[in-house]
């Protein structure tokens, strides 16, 4: 009676091993569910019973999650319809509750859709396009001037804008207040791109292009007027140079015509003869050049001085 009673114990044993026994790892958390009803706590880490065939372990993530909505095209408040491309991160916080409302993942994703789809719409059509795409510590840099913006009419000042840090805090703080009913905690909701539309992308563009255009237009004729100036001060520069070193080779030529015609005086009272001969050979080698021909008279000085050097 023993060994057969041993040998049922023993499949009994195995039986409640293999069906009986779970384990559930450190990423994980799980609840037990008899006939589709959640029964007990929320199941940790750890090695675990249940009974066989009649309780379910459903597990779910523990770790963070990761949710990416598709691209929505939506006009901001001054009418710049955009592409916002978003995504999240959030994690399921309360178990049971996940699983009495939206069971799995997917029925998760599906309600974050709709709650952070209809956030961001609204988010998005309340603002300026400039309040999306700057951040909340742009300044304004110095010489561009305060900018402003209309929209239907009215004007809005710069220091009434928000930037994009500020929008983001808003959108998570409204989504949410709506995601501890399904047992799901959001960590964050980041803007990953935002683009034009095709139409207005290649507006956008030209206009870019033109302001482009422009600003260098400006730097051109800036560095045209510089040009000019410079230009004209070195041409008066040069101007005053030349005039200078004009007044000098005057003055340097008249203290030498000066000089000479001291020296020559000088001569000239030393010996009137020797002087009007060395006056004489000097115009001899100015007036006769080489193969050249002198025609003189017999009184002039030229033949006097000729005739006595023979």
């Amino acid at each position: 009676m023993k060994a057969p009673v041993i040998f049922f114990l023993v499949i009994a044993l195995i039986f409640v091993g293999i069906y009986g026994l779970y384990v559930i790892n450190e990423a994980e958390q799980a609840i037990v569910t008899q006939f589709g009803k959640p029964v007990g706590d929320v199941v940790g880490p750890g090695l675990h019973l249940k009974i066989p065939f009649v309780q379910k372990v459903t597990r779910f993530e523990k770790r963070i999650l990761k949710w990416d909505g598709d691209p929505n095209q939506i006009p901001t408040k001054d009418k710049r319809f955009i592409w916002i491309d978003t995504t999240a991160r959030w994690r399921i916080k309360d178990p049971l509750l996940f699983y009495t409302t939206v069971a799995t993942e997917r029925g998760a994703m599906s309600r974050l859709d709709d709650i952070i789809d209809s956030v961001v719409r609204d988010a998005v059509s309340g603002r300026l396009l400039v309040e999306l795409v700057r951040g909340s510590d742009y300044e304004t840099q110095d010489g561009e001037g305060e900018e402003r913006f209309e929209v239907e009419g009215v004007v809005i000042a710069e220091e009434n804008l928000v930037g994009r840090e500020e929008i983001m805090a808003g959108i998570l703080e409204k989504a949410r207040a709506n995601t501890p009913d399904y047992g799901i905690e959001l960590l964050d909701v980041q803007i990953k791109r935002i683009n034009y539309v095709e139409q207005v992308r290649t507006r956008v563009y030209e206009r870019m292009i033109n302001e482009r255009k422009k600003v260098a237009a400006q730097y051109r004729s800036e560095g045209e007027g510089e040009k000019a100036d410079i230009l004209g001060q070195m041409e008066r520069e040069l101007k005053e140079i030349s005039s200078e070193a004009y007044r000098k080779v005057l003055e340097v030529r008249g203290a030498a015509d000066a000089e000479a015609a001291a020296i020559y005086a000088d001569a000239y009272n030393r010996d009137k003869e020797f002087y009007a001969f060395l006056r004489t050979l000097e115009s001899y080698r100015k007036s006769i050049r080489e193969n050249g021909r002198l025609v003189i008279s017999t009184d002039s000085d030229y033949y006097r001085y000729l005739k006595q050097a023979q």
